[in-house]
């Protein structure tokens, strides 16, 4: 009997001991899959700390592009924000966004200096740029005459997501600037064929009316975010500046140019600095409140994944236009260490491209990608092939300062122009 009673016990510590075994095995697996970066299997990741720039937050956050990142690449990635120009001019440590050591973010705040050179600071194995500008622009030398702070030794890296510019229209409008031979439909995609043309119409003050759209009140005009204040806005007269002086931009036709830019800024009226707020409000007021807007392609696809009922009321009426030739704005990764050349290179994963393009309208590649783009049920090109370099910085806070008014630039433009003008 008493033998019996102890294999009794004996079997019920057996099965306890199983369930606790499925229970801890379940657990680990788990662990595992979430790639928790504090969990068992920390141990197992790297840990890569990127200064980013904006307006990729939410694919960046991606639980999906995070388990890939963790579990395929073993990385545990930690994404600092910045904006892009506060990576030229303070030192790209952790502490000048108040993260990292207490003790130096204390002593920064006193006044104290600190670079990346300097012992006890948090550094970054990356640099994710919104703008290719800032991107180039990062791998030269510092300028320490304009307070410009020291740079890590760029390893590598490059273009890792693009979206282009598009002009965000209504049917009515693409169908009229159709017959004035400024849009051309081509199998379903909507091109702007000729966007000195439009420029003209708009230089020219042309009302919506001279083009048969009777119920549209005042000008022709493309509304943008501010190129000042906006890194869209930039971009946008970017490509802009690029078409006045027919791709070749140089000191000369830059300074001739730009008197006509500024003139075409100036007719354009008032201007959102935010291009959330832009694109909502070409959403809610229709036609009648925005006919025309400047936006990344990105944003409707974004939309689109995230408001599917409000899309779906919108998507018949909308179109969206592509420059010929647009411009790329291109996210670009710099790594410093080995962790950022192997986070670089997870980039090129294409199970994260496929997400970067259905979930949040980022196309990767040179040409934008080898994934359908049919599904989103608008007219969106496959690939995109004519396009405009990005332009150098130096070229891009020429343009900003002659727009903003910046008196030395200003005196420097003009000054050449009228100089040229005379000769």
């Amino acid at each position: 009997m008493t033998d019996l009673k102890n294999k009794k016990v004996l079997g019920i510590i057996i099965f306890i001991v199983i369930i606790v075994l499925i229970i801890a095995y379940k657990f680990i697996a788990d662990s595992k899959d979430d790639g928790e970066g504090d969990g068992l299997f920390s141990s197992n990741l790297t840990t890569v700390y990127v200064a980013t720039g904006g307006g990729k937050e939410d694919f960046l956050a991606d639980e999906d592009v995070q388990k890939i990142l963790r579990n395929k690449y073993k990385l545990n990635v930690v994404y600092d924000t910045w904006s892009n120009g506060r990576t030229i001019t303070m030192p790209l440590i952790r502490e000048s966004v108040g993260l990292g050591n207490q003790d130096i973010i204390d002593r920064m705040a006193k006044g104290e200096s600190f670079s990346i050179k300097s012992d006890g600071v948090s550094k970054y194995d990356a640099l994710f740029t919104s703008d290719q500008r800032f991107y180039d622009y990062y791998r030269l030398q510092p300028n320490k005459a304009n307070g410009e702070a020291d740079r890590y030794t760029v390893l590598g890296g490059g273009l890792t997501l693009n979206t282009p510019i598009v002009i965000y229209s209504w049917q009515q409008v693409v169908d009229s600037l159709a017959l004035e031979g400024i849009v051309t439909e081509r199998d379903g995609v909507y091109y702007i064929t000729d966007m000195q043309k439009l420029m003209d119409y708009i230089l020219d003050s042309k009302k919506w009316s001279d083009i048969g759209l009777n119920e549209l009140y005042g000008n022709l005009n493309i509304a943008s975010t501010d190129p000042v204040s906006s890194s869209p806005g930039a971009t946008y007269y970017g490509l802009l500046l690029s078409i006045l002086c027919e791709a070749q931009v140089t000191d000369e036709s830059v300074n001739t140019n730009l008197p006509k830019l500024k003139e075409f800024y100036i007719k354009s009226g008032y201007m959102n600095n935010t291009p959330a707020d832009l694109f909502e409000r070409y959403l809610k007021t229709g036609m009648g409140g925005e006919p025309m807007i400047v936006d990344y392609e990105k944003s409707m696809i974004d939309f689109a994944n995230s408001n599917e009922n409000g899309f779906s009321q919108v998507k018949d009426q909308i179109r969206v236009l592509y420059p010929s030739p647009t411009i790329w704005n291109s996210h670009c990764l710099a790594y410093f260490t080995e962790g950022g050349k192997k986070l670089y290179e997870a980039f090129e994963d294409p199970e994260i491209g496929q997400i970067a393009w259905s979930k949040y309208g980022f196309r990767t590649g040179i040409t934008g990608g080898s994934y359908d783009v049919s599904s989103i049920g608008l007219g969106v090109p496959q690939a995109i092939s004519s396009t405009v370099t990005s332009l150098k910085m130096d070229i891009y806070n020429k343009l900003i300062g002659y727009l903003g008014n910046d008196p030395e630039v200003v005196a420097e433009v003009e000054g050449k122009s009228q100089t040229m003008e005379v000769e």
